[in-house]
């Protein structure tokens, strides 16, 4: 059955709103969790650890141990990054999704966020680009590269600047965009 536009609309904008509400609330509880102890500073240094230095850093470590197809993964690592990063900054400033302390009153990260806006969440993004990378170009192993990825993801929601929503969205974005470049250049 067709429903008028502005019906369709309605149920979009509730349906928007419903999971915002579920985004937010999710965001409380994982903050919290950052309570504990130990678990803030771990939150930092695998934040940092997403701030794109394993993206040179791997390729590099891959040459010292003489790595095969090391420049098929250099070509999707370089193709694929230039992609995600124009997607995720067009996406980020268009969207323009306030942080969690632009939209919470009272609310204050733990650390300052490099740029003004929420979604997507260019850490997770980057991160599981890398990580789907190595997975394409080099097999099983590296499921201690998505967990890395994943503890990226989760660092930024623990220390305030993302809410749960932005990372989901910046792992699927990372890992579709790698996927997509390694089917373009004939890798998958």
């Amino acid at each position: 059955m067709w429903l008028p536009y502005a019906s369709t609309t309605l149920i979009g904008m509730e349906l928007l709103s419903a999971l915002q509400q579920f985004d937010h609330r999710l965001f409380t509880r994982v903050f919290r969790q950052g309570e504990r102890r130990m678990i803030r500073p771990l939150a930092r240094a695998l934040s940092h650890s997403g701030d794109g230095y394993l993206h040179v850093l791997v390729p590099l470590l891959l040459l010292l141990l003489g790595a095969e197809d090391l420049g098929a993964f250099c070509a999707l690592l370089v193709a694929a990054l230039a992609i995600e990063r124009a997607v995720y900054w067009l996406l980020k400033n268009s969207l323009k999704r306030r942080r969690p302390q632009d939209y919470m009153p009272g609310f204050r990260s733990l650390i300052t966020a490099s740029d003004q806006f929420s979604f997507p969440s260019g850490h997770s993004s980057a991160a599981f680009l890398l990580a789907t990378t190595l997975w394409i170009v080099y097999g099983g192993p590296v499921i201690a590269m998505y967990l890395w990825a994943s503890c990226v993801a989760m660092s930024r929601v623990i220390l305030g600047v993302h809410f749960p929503g932005d990372t989901v969205a910046g792992a699927l974005m990372g890992s579709s965009i790698a996927l997509a470049t390694a089917s373009h250049l004939g890798l998958i």
